[in-house]
């Protein structure tokens, strides 16, 4: 036997008290931790039982008027008149003892399966979610009882950022105090006359009456299933929009059931098979004014949503809008009779946006032409960016980046002549198929040549002139050459990328307003269920300097009193403007009936120091052209409108800031190295002297309307299919001439000028009767190259 070590002998005792001294030990601390453990769930508990009695007192009180009452949105136009009750008249409310046990089966077995055994708050469905939340990576999943979702609709904001801990907590105390009001029928009741059911129908007996056109209790079991699923999220289950996702969200819907034992294994086989839209009926309007306002509601409510996350079918809210309701009324009478402009058809479409030049606020807004009764919330064509804007865009894309990054000046001469896009083989040409030589950026401008504005894109660069456009709220994922005279783009995402009605009125408000770039706003003002308000203006960039916006507006000018805009004349009233055209592909006009021209899209757009109104025009078909009867509509359209708009302002004409310099008819940017010597002052004195008697007869303030008759022209150019190579871009698309035969095609009258060789810098203003107006020629494909 071994020795034992002293340590060992040390370590030697009694082993029933060694055992029983540890035991005491290892008991005394698990004990302490239990009850530590359990003293900090007391404290736990109790600071959140007094948080949630603290949040509790100031929950709103209990409204039979509320429950009962939908939360739709009232909109003001600007001068603080009603215009549009989302919701009103909108509800058929149905009678608890006719709302049919498969509604009821419905409802609970997709929203709230144990509605029946809890007081308002689910403490099991609280913690299924949160185990759910906590162990999947998708879609969050909430807790909210069908008793909850009821008082969130008729109490508080159903925004997600809204849902803090605090009005969680005050949604719990009322659903506890509803439950003990009413009973669990009542409450169904409620929430079956409440919920948004998408189309601006309040209401399942509402959705039931215009969807199938029969009452809840005479539906089938797929038709209560589509609508029992729809509150959850109405515009996206919307049976017209999304048949897809309705008939999958009522398929879901019908598993509940089937798995909640309220249907039948066979009911259930049956009820998927039924087609979503059986028995669906066509969406009526019982309101023929509101589709004066439809597209303007549209853009309304998706500012709304996109500013503030609220929901305006469900938030009830009151939003005063930038409506002017005069303008509005007029735009519509102007494009839906032919009081105003004689239209060739019932089927060319019209869309426009009329903006404040000061502060972008959107006054009035149209998307068509003969919109159908049972449209609600329609295609707006004013803010889709699908079409080609065409020379629109050169006093953005070229004109504008030449004066503000290299400070050109109006009379810098440039060369029309035969010029390929950089890199290829391909030709730029101009709209007549011929080129003037040696011209000033003025004339280029306000006869719209095509050589030169890709020449100045060119000479600007990319990356000055993406600067300058993103300035003014236009963007392109990719921009090309082509774009120098096109605003085709193979990418729109929306309407992020391209050009609107919308978007080009906004950015030409910007050379009416000295260079600043305003966002287009629909909203000015939000007032909130709690009282509390919210403004919106825009707070205005700088998007130029000023001597741009001078210089582009000057030119401007010319466009309407003697270049290819001379149809939107309005006698004595300042304004400038810019006329466009887009183009076919040789092999698109080979499957278009001939005329003397064709295109697929005409525009103006102008504006005055108060107003900036852009046009479009064009039909749905893309391969239905406009030809040289009807290419001066959009023109047609700006003159009448903003001869109204204009009757009741001022009428002034625009200032020129200190650093611009006016030598004869041209502008210059003090300072920069175009302009000219002192010596060459004295040479330019007589035609100066001339020029200044011609422009110092200004207007009056009094503003009449002044159509001019002049023969039609185009601006447009196509680039031969038969072209072996392209510009740098698939959507880019040039100008080339029309293959109408020379006698039966109508050239654009060319300004007053010396021969091609020798272009005066200054050339004389000219008569309105002697200028000529834009008429769309056959033009290009997508990408298409305008006047």
């Amino acid at each position: 036997m071994s020795n034992t070590s002293r340590s060992q002998k040390n370590k030697r005792t009694t082993p029933g008290k060694k055992m029983k001294s540890k035991n005491k030990k290892g008991g005394s601390l698990g004990l302490k931790i239990a009850v530590g453990f359990v003293g900090f769930l007391c404290v736990v508990l109790l600071a959140g039982m007094g948080l949630f009695f603290l949040y509790a007192k100031d929950a709103p009180k209990l409204s039979e008027a509320k429950l009962g009452a939908t939360q739709s949105s009232k909109l003001y136009d600007k001068d603080g008149n009603i215009f549009e009750d989302l919701g009103a008249e909108k509800r058929e409310k149905v009678e608890s003892n006719k709302i049919p046990q498969e509604l009821d089966d419905a409802i609970v077995s997709v929203e709230d399966r144990r509605f029946f055994k809890h007081n308002g708050v689910d403490p099991v469905r609280i913690a299924g979610s949160l185990v759910h939340n906590i162990t999947n990576k998708g879609g969050l999943q909430g807790g909210s009882t069908l008793t909850q979702q009821l008082v969130k609709l008729s109490f508080f904001s159903t925004k997600s950022s809204d849902q803090t801990i605090k009005r969680k907590a005050q949604e719990a105390w009322l659903a506890i105090k509803l439950e003990k009001k009413y009973s669990k029928q009542e409450i169904l009741t409620y929430y079956i006359n409440k919920v948004y059911m998408a189309n601006g129908l309040y209401g399942m007996e509402t959705a039931a009456e215009t969807y199938f056109g029969k009452e809840l209790q005479h539906l089938s079991i797929a038709q209560t299933a589509l609508l029992a699923g729809m509150p959850q999220a109405p515009n996206s289950y919307d049976p017209y929009q999304h048949p897809k996702a309705a008939k999958n969200r009522r398929d879901t819907v019908l598993y509940t059931m089937l798995t909640n034992k309220k249907i039948s294994q066979e009911e259930y086989d049956k009820a998927v098979k039924e087609p979503i839209d059986e028995g669906l009926q066509p969406l009526a309007t019982d309101n023929q004014e509101r589709k004066v306002t439809d597209n303007y509601v549209k853009e309304v409510i998706t500012q709304v949503e996109s500013k503030t996350g609220k929901d305006v079918y469900t938030d009830g809210l009151d939003i005063y809008t930038n409506l002017d309701m005069s303008a509005q009324e007029q735009l519509y009478k102007i494009v839906n009779s032919d009081e105003y402009v004689q239209y060739p058809d019932e089927n060319l479409q019209v869309a426009a946006t009329l903006v404040d030049s000061e502060t972008g606020q959107v006054n009035a807004q149209i998307g068509g032409r003969n919109i159908a009764d049972d449209v609600y919330l329609g295609l707006n064509r004013a803010v889709t960016t699908n079409r080609d804007f065409g020379s629109t865009v050169k006093p953005v894309t070229d004109y504008g980046p030449a004066f503000e990054y290299l400070q050109k000046s109006t009379g810098t001469r440039i060369s029309d002549s035969a010029y390929n896009y950089e890199g290829t083989t391909t030709p730029v040409k101009n709209w007549d198929n011929s080129y003037q030589g040696n011209i000033t950026l003025r004339q280029a401008l306000y006869d719209s040549r095509n050589v030169p504005a890709v020449k100045l894109f060119n000479e600007v660069g990319t990356d000055n002139v993406t600067k300058f456009l993103n300035n003014l709220g236009i963007e392109y994922k990719n921009i090309q050459q082509a774009n120098a005279i096109s605003s085709n783009t193979e990418t729109q995402d929306g309407s992020k990328y391209g050009i609107s009605t919308e978007k080009m009125a906004a950015a030409y408000a910007a050379f009416a307003n000295g260079g600043t770039y305003n966002e287009p706003l629909y909203i000015n003002k939000i007032k909130y269920q709690d009282g509390s308000e919210q403004t919106f203006e825009s707070k205005g960039t700088k998007a130029m300097e000023p001597y741009t916006a001078y210089m582009i507006t000057d030119v401007l000018k010319d466009v309407i009193s003697k270049g290819t805009g001379t149809n939107a004349q309005i006698a004595n009233l300042f304004q400038a403007g810019k006329t466009g055209t887009s183009n076919y592909t040789d092999d698109e006009l080979a499957k278009i009936q001939q005329y003397d021209s064709v295109s697929p899209d005409v525009m103006f757009t102008g504006y005055t120091p108060h107003y900036s109104l852009s046009v479009w025009t064009g039909y749905d078909d893309r391969m239905e052209p406009i030809t040289s009867q009807s290419n001066m509509i959009a023109s047609d359209v700006y003159r009448e409108l903003m001869s109204y708009v204009s009757q009741n302002v001022s009428n002034e004409d625009w200032t020129m800031p200190s650093d611009v310099l006016r030598i004869g008819n041209e502008l210059y940017v003090k300072g920069a190295s175009s302009v000219p010597s002192q010596s060459s002052y004295a040479s330019q004195s007589s035609y100066y002297n001339n020029y200044s008697s011609y422009s110092s007869q200004q207007p009056s303030s009094s503003v009449t309307e002044q159509t001019v008759t002049t023969p039609s022209v185009s601006e447009s150019a196509t680039v031969p299919s038969s072209s072996s190579e392209v510009p740098p871009s698939s959507s880019a698309v040039e100008e080339t001439p029309t293959p109408s035969t020379p006698s039966s095609s109508v050239e654009e009258t060319p300004t007053p000028s010396t021969p091609s060789s020798s272009v005066e810098e200054t050339p004389t203003p000219s008569t309105p009767s002697s200028s000529a107006e834009e008429t769309p020629a056959p033009a290009q494909d997508q990408s298409n190259n305008s006047d």
